[in-house]
């Protein structure tokens, strides 16, 4: 009720300052134990029914924060506080950039829905300072804007290499929509190329780290098959699904001429996509969903579907930190009504 009270006021000032602001808030939050101590108790549910282990690594809860809320990981520790089981900071390049122009972030409260054109602003990988301590961190990876194609393979590879040790996963960023060039990284060829060529930096860290790759919703069946081929074939981790959409549900795109679209116009698509990959893999490869999820009813959608975490961000804006006690309070319930004794029972193990 808090935060529906506030959110009218919060919709009335420009959204990247409003995210500065709760960010900020969040990291002063968790510099300070009574604060994280209060934010538990407020936001926190606890539940040896929630954990999963997933890729070799065992999470408090299934719910996690979706790459770009913290882009410098500068508040893990607040976030963490909030009930999050895992938070995924990023997107982080080699070197520091600006950016996109503004405005670069559009509410579009009528769909539920965010409209972002940010292009990876981040302070560059040498400015990522992570305390792991009680938190599952994703460390999220991508192209520089100046970086050429043929080139992004060394990008990911120093990526990889200089942040590997603060991760306890890496997200490999093929599919933001905002970066000139970077989604055609997911064709056949390309995508072979450079997981080739990051796997061979993977074969050499001094200690294993599971790598996940990131994908468009955007991509046709047969750009999905080809990706889990080359993921299958690398050895890759797992899978997260989805970034953001050109092609929105129920709303025009025209509206915004650039930027990719998030929230309740990617749900239905993403968990289509969730389960396609569920089925063709035969559940098999670790899904992490992301796409469209506000309430435990979505989160629940998502796992019938045959993912084994799901991460959460435009839901965040419109439903207030609320929303990951509500979804584990949830879960929670389906695993009471069914019997369950874990979450991982809720999945579905053949969409």
């Amino acid at each position: 009720m808090t935060y529906d009270s506030l959110r009218p006021l919060l919709f009335r000032l420009d959204p990247e300052q409003v995210h500065h602001l709760t960010l900020t808030l969040l990291r002063w939050a968790g510099m300070f134990p009574p604060a994280r101590a209060l934010l538990r108790v407020l936001f926190g549910v606890s539940d040896p029914r929630l954990a999963v282990e997933v890729f070799g690594v065992r999470f408090e809860n299934p719910v996690g924060l979706a790459a770009g809320y913290d882009k410098n990981g500068i508040a893990v520790q607040g976030l963490r506080a909030l009930g999050f089981g895992h938070v995924e900071v990023g997107t982080v390049t080699l070197k520091p950039q600006i950016g996109n122009p503004r405005p670069r972030i559009f509410r579009v409260p009528e769909a539920y829905a965010l409209v972002n054109s940010m292009g990876f602003p981040n302070d560059g990988v040498d400015a990522l300072k992570l305390t792991r301590a009680g938190v599952r961190i994703g460390i999220n990876i991508g192209k520089g804007k100046d970086t050429p194609l043929e080139r992004a393979a060394e990008d990911y590879g120093e990526l990889l290499r200089r942040v590997h040790a603060q991760a306890d996963y890496v997200a490999i960023n093929v599919s933001s929509p905002n970066t000139p060039g970077l989604r055609d990284l997911q064709s056949r060829d390309a995508i072979r190329d450079l997981l080739q060529a990051v796997t061979r930096t993977h074969e050499h860290l001094p200690s294993r780290v599971p790598l996940l790759v990131k994908i468009s919703p955007d991509l046709s069946d047969a750009q999905i098959d080809d990706m889990l081929t080359a993921i299958f074939d690398y050895g890759l981790d797992g899978i997260i699904a989805t970034n953001t959409t050109l092609n929105p549900e129920g709303v025009s795109a025209s509206r915004f001429p650039y930027g990719g679209w998030s929230g309740e116009p990617l749900r239905a698509h993403s968990t289509e996509i969730v389960r396609y990959i569920a089925k063709h893999t035969r559940s098999k490869l670790p899904i992490v969903a992301v796409g469209g999820i506000r309430s435990g009813a979505d989160a629940l959608e998502k796992l019938r579907a045959g993912a084994h975490l799901i991460q959460i961000y435009t839901g965040l804006v419109y439903r207030g930190p609320g929303l990951v006690r509500e979804i584990n309070r949830a879960l929670l319930q389906a695993c009471e009504a069914e019997r369950a004794r874990s979450v991982d029972e809720l999945r579905a193990e053949e969409p």
